[in-house]
């Protein structure tokens, strides 16, 4: 049976497949006529873990992106991500829990710079459901700027079920939600902690909202009434490395 492959385009994304999972990359494509230093280094790069470079024109690539902006690289990797489970992350800690839970984030814009955020702030892993949810796409991977390799990206059947499992394994649950009445920066978060944010504008579903352990809100000063889900998301996961110390 033939191996299934999929298509990753951008440096971070190229870059960070090459360093965490160069046995999943099976060819990269660059833009013909590249010289700068950028590009040597990854060619260095590249070749140090054994990968093979096909200089290619710019119309290749944008049909291997269907014209999604792709800096001039794109790498042909193994379609299968390497699975984990949320059993194995939690297994191997050597601190306290820190998980996003992202419940009907639905746009790979949004999903990659959650992931950008997670990596940033520490977090052990990012939960999503199956359903109503984009998946871990061409787009979400570059926009990671290679977060999708460093941070475990966790699909589950059923959210509600899994949040609370989550909670039998002593994590704290808080759902980010405007209606809460208490802010993020009133509740400890110190401890094991999983913060469950929604889609701007829809929010948690009412399942999600209800499986949560408390409920916080990002307090707002200004005219707009929500923020994006990414930002939303750095807020609340720095505040618990904050509370960390």
């Amino acid at each position: 049976m033939p191996e299934e492959l999929r298509h990753i385009h951008g440096f971070h994304a190229v870059v960070a497949k090459l360093r965490h999972d160069p046995e999943g990359v099976r060819e990269i494509y660059l833009a013909a006529g590249r010289q700068d230093g950028r590009s040597r280094d990854l060619a260095q790069l590249a070749e140090s873990r054994g990968v093979r470079i096909v200089s290619v024109d710019a119309a290749r690539l944008d049909g291997m992106t269907k014209g999604e902006r792709h800096q001039g690289v794109v790498a042909k990797v193994a379609a299968q991500q390497k699975y984990v489970t949320l059993d194995d992350v939690l297994d191997n800690l050597a601190e306290p829990a820190l998980l996003l839970v992202l419940d009907g984030v639905t746009d790979p814009h949004n999903l990659g710079a959650c992931l950008r955020v997670a990596d940033a702030a520490g977090a052990h892993a990012v939960v999503a459901p199956k359903d109503r949810a984009c998946g871990l796409n061409a787009t979400a991977i570059k926009v990671a700027s290679g977060a999708a390799d460093t941070v475990p990206y966790i699909v589950v059947t059923n959210l509600a079920r899994s949040l609370r499992e989550i909670k039998e394994r002593g994590i704290w649950t808080i759902g980010a939600a405007g209606e809460a009445t208490r802010d993020l920066y009133a509740i400890e978060q110190k401890g094991a902690t999983a913060w469950v944010l929604g889609a701007e504008g829809e929010g948690l579903r009412r399942l999600t909202r209800e499986t949560c352990d408390e409920l916080a809100k990002i307090p707002m000063y200004g005219a707009v009434e929500s923020l994006n889900v990414s930002v939303a998301s750095g807020i609340c996961l720095f505040e618990a490395r904050r509370q960390r110390g």
